[in-house]
């Protein structure tokens, strides 16, 4: 699948602007990893951008991304891909058995959590956006309640990365696409 075919099904699904933002970041997250490990670069781009697509029709447990699973296989994506989009919900039951599963997983949860962060800043600006400034905010409970510092934590570990350098990774990837953030 290319980028613009991913792109077209996102955009079909998904017209919340914030769901397209936490696409655009989590493909780019992608693409600096598969950078790093050597990877198809499109290929896990597509996965990161499609990861939610059907989130905003189908937003429970029990349809998502299961009813996004279905849509892609009808429309011919392969199963490694889809494999690797189901598991980054943990409640699927889907392993994270592969090096594109795994890094979907972990920066899923902290692209949101690092945006948040540069939306609290005076400047609002993903450029001065730290690891340090993430890991202060990471100790706030109250700050981004609803993003899961497990998952966070848990995703470096299973990627076996140390989880300042996958901040870092992450901010920089992000700061590629700002201007797409409106960061």
């Amino acid at each position: 699948m290319t980028r613009d075919e991913a792109w077209s099904i996102l955009n079909e699904y998904t017209k919340n602007p914030n769901l397209i933002k936490h696409a655009l970041a989590v493909e780019a997250a992608m693409r600096a990893y598969a950078e790093k490990f050597g990877e198809d670069v499109e290929t896990w781009g597509v996965v990161g951008l499609l990861h939610d697509f059907d989130y905003e029709k189908y937003p429970t447990a029990e349809d998502h991304p299961y009813r996004g699973a279905e849509i892609l296989r009808e429309k011919g994506v392969e199963e490694e891909l889809i494999k690797a989009m189901m598991s980054h919900a943990d409640y699927t039951g889907v392993p994270r058995d592969t090096k594109m599963a795994k890094t979907l997983f972990a920066v899923d949860e902290l692209t949101g959590f690092i945006i948040a962060v540069a939306l609290v800043r005076p400047d609002k600006k993903i450029a001065t956006v730290t690891p340090k400034s993430v890991k202060k905010k990471f100790k706030q409970k109250a700050f981004a309640a609803q993003v899961s510092r497990e998952d966070m934590t848990k995703g470096a570990e299973e990627l076996g990365v140390d989880l300042s350098e996958h901040i870092a990774l992450v901010i920089e990837a992000l700061a590629k696409i700002a201007d797409q953030l409106e960061l």
